[in-house]
């Protein structure tokens, strides 16, 4: 017999097998991408690896695919305050680097796996340092674990709840934040999902090369006659240049830390066929990354790879503050050039790269019909 009493009932049953089912899913699907919480006891029984990071545009070993359940990545890296070159007219600038390299390494992990960072501050260096993880969840970023002063380290663990590029970089604090990130530091973390990267089919896009591109804007002081100040600390170069800075105005726009970084000698280098990832970094400043003759194949503009990417693009934005992710595959060798495509800031201020491609020329896809020369009637 159906009265009103069993059909409320049964309704609060269907409810709450509903909610238990859908509990026990979540739990789940937690579990199968490594993010259910965990006890001390039970991090310290996950395997760990110890990473050696590597200078970019290059990027250290990784899977693109996780093999296994979580692990505990290590980390380490060391605070740099030294004066450098960054053109080829000899200006320099005194740096303050993740590692030594402007921008700091990249580093790659998976979804559900620990970051675990050591970060030293040597003691010749003058100013205290932290680092900030957009990748990370909890405030600042781990910016309030981690500030050290000179002759100390300190060690941050994070689990990677979030998929995509981010960056990471220095905020002390106050306008000490600005000062360090224009001076060099920051750097960018890459999350894959735990079964490697997609496109919006579900298909795997396996990458042949991964190159790491981080743009950095420097506010070099001139003196009265025009020509570029020097200095004989960062702390001797602080009111000069914070003055500058707040002109919005960068005497330099670069890749990897200087002009001309990326180019010559120092080119990225692929093989027609390579499909390359490119991984494109700016703490402070939105840019439009542009690949001389090829596209964005896929792209994630703000490297959210766990969505859908967008796809044949001619140049794509990249926010101030974010990291953007692109796969291209090179089908015509020759020398590629990879700009921001606010021209001014990539001829003039010094933001190009280049891509250094070899392979069998192919005619059907571009070909001289007739060389220069005389004007036919």
């Amino acid at each position: 017999m159906m009265n009103r009493r069993n059909v409320l009932t049964g309704l609060a049953v269907a409810a709450s097998a509903s909610t238990i089912a859908s509990s026990v899913q979540a739990k789940e699907k937690a579990m199968a991408k490594g993010l259910e919480k965990r006890t001390e006891e039970e991090i310290a029984k996950l395997p760990r690896k110890k990473i050696d990071l590597v200078d970019p545009p290059y990027v250290h070993e990784h899977d693109q695919i996780a093999q296994g359940g979580p692990t505990v990545y290590e980390f380490r890296m060391e605070l740099k305050e030294e004066e450098k070159e960054i053109d080829d007219e000899g200006t320099k600038a005194w740096v303050m680097s993740f590692n030594g390299t402007v921008p700091g390494p990249l580093m790659v992990v998976h979804e559900g796996d620990y970051v675990e960072l050591t970060l030293v501050n040597p003691a010749e260096n003058e100013q205290e340092h932290n680092i900030d993880f957009h990748g990370s969840t909890g405030a600042l970023g781990g910016g309030g674990l981690t500030h050290v002063g000179p002759g100390e380290q300190v060690v941050l663990r994070f689990k990677a709840t979030k998929v995509g590029a981010f960056i990471y970089h220095c905020a002390p604090g106050g306008p000490m934040i600005s000062w360090h990130v224009v001076s060099g530091m920051s750097g960018a973390l890459l999350v894959l999902p735990r079964d490697g990267l997609k496109d919006g089919d579900g298909n795997l896009l396996p990458y042949d090369k991964i190159f790491y591109v981080g743009e950095q804007d420097f506010y070099v002081p001139k003196d009265k006659d025009g020509n570029y100040k020097t200095y004989t600390s960062p702390s001797d170069s602080y009111a000069d240049t914070a003055e500058l800075m707040r002109g919005l105005i960068p005497s330099h726009i670069v890749f990897n830390g200087a002009v001309g970084a990326l180019t010559g000698d120092n080119a990225m280098k692929a093989k027609v066929g390579d499909r390359c990832l490119f991984v494109h970094s700016q703490a402070n400043r939105d840019t439009r990354p542009h690949i001389i003759g090829g596209h964005g194949d896929f792209v994630w503009e703000a490297g959210n790879i766990h969505d859908a990417p967008a796809r044949d693009l001619e140049t794509w934005f990249i926010r101030g503050g974010s990291a953007g992710v692109a796969y291209y595959t090179f089908r015509q060798p020759g020398v590629y050039a990879y700009v921001n495509h606010n021209l001014i800031e990539a001829i003039d201020l010094g933001a190009t790269g280049h891509i250094v491609v070899e392979g069998d020329w192919n005619d059907d896809l571009m070909k001289q019909v007739s060389a220069p020369g005389p004007i036919k009637s």
